[in-house]
This record gives structure tokens, sequence and C-alpha cells, in this order.
């Protein structure tokens, strides 16, 4: 019998290590299908609380918030693509590409948890920012995403026209951040076991079935 597992998994759509962390964990949990079943929950993390609703070019903003230079930037987009490409996900990031505000975003994650479509809604997020390049602040594409994974749009829209759920994404943030959270992805396991940072699905599997063994 396998065991179950909760995973929470802490993340931000505008994280590239996010996308590269879930599809290796994702992996992990093909690998141990026989031995564990994971119960993922996407809980909401913000890098960049406080970005205005036209975002910012990516360049302009990486040099703001970590002194990086353009061709610094460039060589760790250019390491992200092939880290992502590897795991079979195209990230389409430029020195045009711009960073969003995802806070509607992680509205509409809340609420498709309820309706159990959150991973499909999470991973449709991630194609529409890093492949698609689409702005995630933006009603009309976050609408047309719900859509787009079988969530009623008009639902969505009346959930982003409103405040609906916005208590609850600050509680779950400022949660996360209580725990200790401080950078993401973070992959939290049965409340209790840590998985930082962008990691590869060897070393999921491992810590997966470390746990298991434990649980």
């Amino acid at each position: 019998m396998s065991k179950k597992l909760k995973i929470d998994f802490v993340s931000d759509i505008s994280c590239p290590w996010c996308v590269i962390g879930l599809r290796g964990l994702e992996a992990a949990l093909a690998r141990t299908g026989d031995l564990i079943e994971g119960d993922i929950t996407f809980q909401p993390f913000e890098l960049n609380p406080n970005m205005g609703k036209d975002g910012q070019n990516i360049v302009e903003h990486i040099a703001d918030k970590y002194g990086s230079t353009p061709e610094q930037s460039a060589a760790n987009r250019a390491m992200i693509r092939e880290r992502a490409a590897d795991l079979a996900f195209t990230m389409q990031m430029s020195d045009m590409s711009r960073i969003y505000n995802t806070f509607d975003a992680h509205r509409l994650l809340h609420w498709a948890h309820l309706e159990g479509k959150q991973a499909a809604l999470k991973n449709a997020l991630f194609v529409a920012y890093f492949t698609n390049q689409q702005a995630v602040s933006d009603h009309a594409v976050l609408v047309a995403t719900a859509a787009a994974v079988g969530l009623a749009p008009a639902r969505a829209a009346a959930i982003l026209a409103s405040d609906e759920f916005a208590d609850e994404v600050r509680t779950a943030e400022r949660l996360w951040q209580s725990r200790g959270i401080s950078a993401v992805p973070a992959v939290v396991i049965n409340d209790r076991y840590l998985i930082s940072g962008g990691q590869p699905s060897e070393a999921f599997e491992s810590a997966l079935r470390n746990i298991a063994a434990e649980a």
C-alpha cells in the first residue's frame, strides 16, 4: 500500500526555479508511484508584492534587485532555459521579458484549489508567463488561462473584479513566512520536512523515499 504524503509547494508564478522544482518533484513522484501518493497543494508566495500593474523589464528588475549586469542576467536566463528544457519545459525569457505582480493569480489559484483544478491552473500559468510571455497580472489573460483548464470564466472574472480570496491569500503568505519560508520554491512535506530550491528529480526522489520510510 502506498503512503500518502502531504506536500505544500510554496512558490510564485514569476519564479523560474519554481517551474524547475515542480517538474523535478512531479518526475520523482511518478517514479515512486508504487510507494508514495503525493497530495500537492500550491501555497502563495510573492517575490515582488509591490510590483506595479504594468510590471518591469526583467533586465532592469534584476539589476535593481540584485545588482546584476545585463550580461550576468542573460547568462543566468540561458542556464535556466537549459535546465527547463531538460525537463521538457520551454522558457522564452529574453531581454524584453517583464516581471509582473502575481497577487491576482494567487487569488485564482486559491479558488482553483477549491474547484479541484489547482495543479492544472498552476502549470497553465507557468506556460502563459514563461513560454507565451503573457502578462499574468492582466485579468483577460488570467480569465483565459482559467477557462483553458476548465474553470468557469465568468466566475474567474467576478473574482478578479472583486477582493474575493484576498484575505485568504494574505493569511497563507503570512503563515508560510512565519514558518521561516523566505525563498522559493520551498517544498514542505507532512508539515515537517523542507526541501528548498529547484532540485533535480533525483534529489526529490531520494528525499521522498527517505520520508516515506520514516512515516
